[in-house]
């Protein structure tokens, strides 16, 4: 439980239940609280803010409509973070694992703060801007301590003489995403979408609100864009997107359930301190100039992991009956405990149970039959590959 933030109860959103708190003290509220709000939004305690869980739409029809159309999500409460000076790539490079400095101009990686014992400290995008700066999206849940741990590794090269400064930015955030996303966001674009790839970001005037950033990245598997807007022309533009019977608002519910089905992890539950890339399934974020100079945090750790493999491993896994939660034990065919589910739902695409989570080595790859213990049952299941649904990243 989080101090101060009330009792976490069970959400039932449609099929699928998430853990969420119900707030007892005053929690931050993105610029777009109000307008959640008046749109009919569950608000919901998520990492110190008060953010939409679901709108009047159920949870499975907000996930199925951006599989098929097009949603936008309130993702302003993450970090956003624009990184100056001469020495910025060198600044970056001195805590995470990515090979930034091969990045060309205005393209993004995803990468890892980790620490010394090869923990990972959040995982974070990373873009080399051709205006000069990189500039950086972290989780909200990790916001105070990503900012510590930075200004902390600032005031060291500002010791040593280097050129590199931080600015935390105040602007909104919202995620676009779907198989319409850009047929939606062209009609407000002078620039061709077309030319703006998976993992690159340009700064554009969109729907008439200017000095927007936009990021063709997301969090659900689909093409879509992230927007870093002014906080005052915020609600202006999810307005005017929404003018478009292609879009709909949708919220925390669907957002977890999306990226489930994309494989991708949620720091705090599938990935965290205590986890290393390796163990997770990340070594491809290390770069390869990284891995021979070990010269990032953690590495004396990391890099001999990657050739002697670990003792677990983060996989996929597909069972049909009652859903598998968080926490649930993992076991091999004789009902020894060999892991536990880290994320867990049903798949509404898929129409079945699907989970991620840490079991030993021996029983990682893929089509391993195994089981999982749901309410002290041993249910069947089978380590599948991820993504479960195949991600539509755009590539050109």
């Amino acid at each position: 439980m989080q101090r101060g933030f009330g009792s976490k109860q069970l959400i039932n959103i449609g099929s699928v239940f998430l853990m969420f708190s119900f707030p007892q003290t005053a929690l931050k509220k993105t610029p777009l609280f109000d307008f959640h709000r008046g749109q009919g939004g569950k608000m919901v305690e998520f990492a110190g803010w008060s953010m939409p869980v679901q709108y009047k739409d159920s949870h499975i029809a907000s996930h199925m409509h951006t599989r098929e159309h097009c949603s936008i999500f309130d993702v302003s409460h993450m970090l956003q973070t624009n990184i100056h000076g001469k020495d910025g790539v060198k600044f970056m490079e001195s805590l995470v694992v990515a090979d930034i400095a091969e990045l060309k101009d205005n393209q993004g990686t995803l990468t890892l703060f980790t620490n010394e014992k090869g923990g990972i400290i959040d995982d974070l995008i990373v873009t080399k801007t051709d205006q000069g700066y990189l500039y950086v999206v972290s989780n909200a849940g990790c916001a105070d301590k990503d900012s510590v741990h930075m200004k902390a590794r600032l005031a060291e090269f500002k010791y040593a003489g280097s050129d590199v400064d931080l600015e935390f930015l105040d602007c909104a955030l919202i995620a676009v995403q779907g198989p319409t996303m850009s047929q939606v966001l062209q009609a407000g674009l002078k620039e061709d979408l077309s030319k703006l790839t998976f993992m690159t970001s340009a700064l554009a005037t969109v729907f008439g609100v200017p000095d927007c950033r936009l990021t063709r990245c997301g969090y659900t598997g689909e093409d879509g864009v992230e927007i870093s807007v002014p906080e005052s022309r915020v609600v202006e533009l999810t307005e005017k997107l929404l003018t478009n019977s292609e879009v709909k608002l949708a919220g925390l519910g669907a957002r977890d359930s999306l990226r489930l089905e994309a494989g991708l992890c949620l720091y705090g539950n599938d990935i965290d301190e205590t986890t290393t890339p390796v163990e997770a399934t990340l070594v491809w974020t290390i770069g390869k100039r990284r891995r021979q100079a070990k010269d990032f945090p953690g590495a004396d750790i990391i890099i001999p992991q990657i050739k002697a493999k670990t003792a677990r491993k983060r996989v996929g896994l597909v069972s049909t009956g009652p859903p598998v939660r968080q926490h649930t034990p993992i076991l091999s065919p004789d009902g020894k405990v060999i892991g536990e589910v880290t994320s867990g739902c049903p798949s509404p695409c898929l129409k079945k149970n699907i989970a991620m989570g840490y079991v030993d080595a021996a029983f990682a790859k893929n089509g391993t039959a195994i089981q999982v213990e749901v309410r002290k049952k041993a249910v069947p299941a089978t380590v599948s590959k991820m993504p479960f649904v195949p991600t539509k990243y755009y590539t050109g």
